[in-house]
């Protein structure tokens, strides 16, 4: 292990400077001239302890992050799967950093206080985006195949990045952008779905058990486009969608419930307005407003949506009102409308499996964690 470190110190010191935050993707990684003998990317599980007989030849070595901060340098190197850290060269602290629930907490905390002090976005909250990409960066599942969900984050690379349903996710991605830099030891996969559990959390929503142990992955396992729902179809469409990762028809009117956040943007999916009334606000508004409201065809140059004929200020888009169409959604349409509870436990469960759809845990369900709201 010294020896690697020598090895990796000198590299570094043959290089040209570089600025005090270092991103491991790899673009920045190109800068450093690693031979394979000494650097290999680590494809092992979460947390899993030191394997082998503890010598070098075993050592699988990935660069998770590198931050120069106060004059000390850290560095984040893979240990066949748990985080060892090394503190600069005139006092070096060795070990194996397992990042535990404080750990995750602390990563918790900082987006609820991101998100409380970046009040400029939409409604005034990138809560309901940072929902979004937890949802699009996992409902790319497919049961079949076993390709796609949230493990990998195969969103930071494009074709994935720029499928039109992803379109104006890079907002969300910038926010936690600094937040990963902050903690460059939780992968970007984690971090995207930690997020989203934060955000539901922190706007009034239920609490959604979480568990770490998701790896990224490299722009070969990108998945391809037309794996999200198209809010211009029709309640077929969205059986064939849900249906290919694995949900009935219950857990897809509850996942609809997620609509009462944020709104649609013209330049961005071509369906533009709110769904609600309070767009940052976890509520069952969306099914009281669908049964509630009556809703007519817009009339205007963009795409085929709905507007409330009251206040012509909300809208729904045809998979919307494909659940109040159908008998079998509308069942549970009217359930969650006349149950606000009902909603939010089986919004709770619905959500837990969407987030783990995939994922090769090496942990049990009885490992997640459900962490604090800040208020």
């Amino acid at each position: 292990m010294a020896s690697a470190s020598r090895t990796f110190t000198r590299l570094i010191t043959q290089t040209k400077p570089f600025s005090s935050t270092f991103r491991c993707t790899a673009a920045r990684n190109a800068k450093f001239t690693l031979t394979r003998q000494t650097f290999q990317s680590s494809r092992r599980s979460y947390a899993s302890g030191a394997g082998g007989n503890g010598s070098r030849t075993g050592l699988y070595i990935g660069i998770l992050g590198l931050i120069a901060a106060g004059g000390t340098t850290y560095y984040y190197v893979n240990n066949d799967g748990a985080i060892t850290l090394k503190e600069g060269s005139s006092k070096e602290t060795k070990g194996i950093f397992t990042p535990t629930k404080s750990d995750y907490q602390k990563v918790y905390n900082e987006i609820a206080k991101v998100l409380e002090e970046k009040d400029d976005y939409d409604d005034g909250s990138y809560g309901p985006v940072i929902v979004r990409l937890a949802w699009h960066c996992s409902g790319t599942y497919d049961k079949e195949t076993g390709t796609g969900g949230s493990n990998g984050a195969t969103m930071r690379f494009a074709p994935e990045g720029d499928h039109g349903a992803n379109a104006g996710l890079k907002a969300a991605r910038d926010f936690l952008e600094p937040i990963k830099q902050k903690f460059p030891w939780i992968s970007y996969s984690d971090l995207w779905t930690l997020g989203g559990v934060c955000a539901i959390q922190e706007m009034q929503g239920p609490n959604i058990p979480w568990r770490p142990g998701r790896k990224d992955r490299d722009v070969s396992m990108c998945t391809p486009d037309g794996r999200l729902p198209d809010g211009a179809k029709d309640q077929s469409h969205l059986r064939a969608i849900f249906g290919r990762m694995g949900f009935d028809d219950r857990e897809i009117v509850a996942l609809s419930g997620a609509h009462a956040l944020g709104r649609c943007h013209t330049d961005r999916s071509g369906f533009d307005g709110p769904w609600s009334f309070s767009p940052t606000v976890v509520s069952n508004d969306y099914f009281r407003l669908l049964l509630g409201e009556k809703w007519e065809f817009r009339k205007w140059n963009g795409n085929k949506q709905y507007e409330d004929v009251a206040s012509k200020s909300l809208m729904m888009l045809p998979t919307d009102m494909a659940l109040v169409k159908d008998r079998e959604f509308k069942k549970h349409v009217e359930r969650y409308a006349q149950d606000d509870q009902a909603f939010y436990r089986e919004f709770s469960d619905v959500m837990v499996k969407l987030l783990e759809l995939g994922v090769p845990f090496t942990s049990k369900e009885d490992d997640r964690i459900i962490l604090e709201r800040s208020s």
